[in-house]
């Protein structure tokens, strides 16, 4: 008898250490008969299938491990169907009809009912903002400058209301696996050191998504090139084919650097400020250094001379790729470094008024 015990508990433990964790997704799709569908996570840019199944009266059953609750996509094959979620090593069901996968509900996911909460806190705002941009899309039709800049302002008011709702999310849920998502859209607003205090207060589990590791990356980047920092230097080569450094041009009082592009918008509204600072202080010490992200050096060299920019331009050609780019983690145009004359970071980001002003206080008298 203690024998036969004994085997029934071996067989439990050796059971229990065989089983693994992993998401079992039953779903129920009407009208989707005989149609194939496809489980996908976008993992370094590119999409990774997970699994795969074929409906069966608008059944099918999807299985597999996740190492952390991630975004993925279930697609209807061959169709334009599709609808995304929270998956995570649970008991998951999705239920809904074919032509409105998008509005499938899913549940098991106790990360992706977190994401719908959120959806849900952030939806006054989502509204209203959607609702400014058609207002502003029928006064640019008008061309009622007044109206679009009271729009703008507006915009920039409900934009700072949603960033504090995203940043009070990731302050009250430590341990909930969407908050590195909201870091990472936040984190372009965000400083190195901000972005290393919000990955510090994560709980531990959560702090080792690989995403983490992503915004660490981008967080000592940002610090090499925060304000009081030694710009780092770096060889473009310029619009006739000479490799140019950005020290060959640091040793003025003020040196710029500039990066934008020609099919750049705001950076081609922006020019004319440029220019007009150059033209005021360019003969007390102030320069700029121009680092176009274009791909076309047709487009690049035409937007030169169209603005008139007359100081030294450089490129790689290679887009959201330029090594520069890179190297002071830009991730949105137009951007800019002031240096003073030993090659410093002394200001960031200034347009417009900003910029003149900064330069006048250092360069007025």
């Amino acid at each position: 008898m203690k024998k036969l015990i004994y085997l029934f508990v071996i067989t439990a433990i050796f059971a229990s250490c065989s089983s693994e964790p992993g998401f079992v997704i039953k779903a129920d799709i009407e009208g989707s008969d005989s149609i194939t569908f496809v489980l996908q996570k976008r993992e370094a840019g590119q999409l990774v299938t997970l699994d795969s199944a074929f409906s069966k009266g608008g059944s099918f059953k999807m299985e597999g491990v996740v190492e952390f609750p991630e975004q993925v996509q279930l697609i209807a094959l061959n169709t334009r169907n599709r609808t995304s979620f929270y998956l995570e090593n649970s008991d998951i069901t999705i239920t809904g009809k074919l032509d409105s996968l998008f509005d499938a509900k899913v549940t098991g996911s106790k990360t992706n009912d977190e994401y719908l909460a959120y959806v849900e806190l952030n939806k006054p705002l989502s509204e209203k903002y959607q609702a400014m941009i058609t207002e502003y899309q029928a006064a640019r039709a008008q061309n009622d400058e007044s109206k679009m800049t009271e729009i703008r302002d507006q915009a920039m008011e409900i934009e700072a209301e949603m960033e504090k709702v995203q940043m009070d999310f990731i302050k009250n849920n430590p341990s909930s696996y969407i908050t590195p998502s909201l870091i990472r859209s936040l984190s372009y607003q965000m400083t190195g050191a901000q972005i290393e205090e919000a990955i510090a207060a994560l709980d531990t589990n959560v702090a080792k998504v690989p995403m983490i590791q992503e915004l660490i990356v981008r967080a000592n980047a940002l610090k090499a090139v925060a304000v009081g920092q030694k710009a780092p230097d770096f060889t473009q080569n310029d619009v006739d084919g000479n490799p140019v450094s950005l020290y060959s041009k640091v040793g003025s009082k003020l040196l710029l650097i500039d990066f934008w592009a020609a099919w750049c918008g705001p950076c081609r509204q922006e020019n004319p400020h440029v220019v007009s600072v150059y033209k005021e202080f360019n003969k007390k010490g102030f320069d700029v250094f121009g680092v176009s992200l274009d791909q076309s050096k047709e487009d690049w060299v035409k937007a030169i001379a169209d603005d008139k920019l007359t100081w030294t331009q450089v490129s790689d050609l290679q887009y959201w790729s330029n090594a520069a780019a890179k190297l002071y983690a830009v991730n949105s145009i137009p951007a800019n470094f002031l240096l003073d004359e030993n090659g410093i970071i002394i200001a960031t980001n200034l347009r417009g008024e900003a910029l003149s002003d900064k330069v006048k206080e250092i360069l007025g008298n």
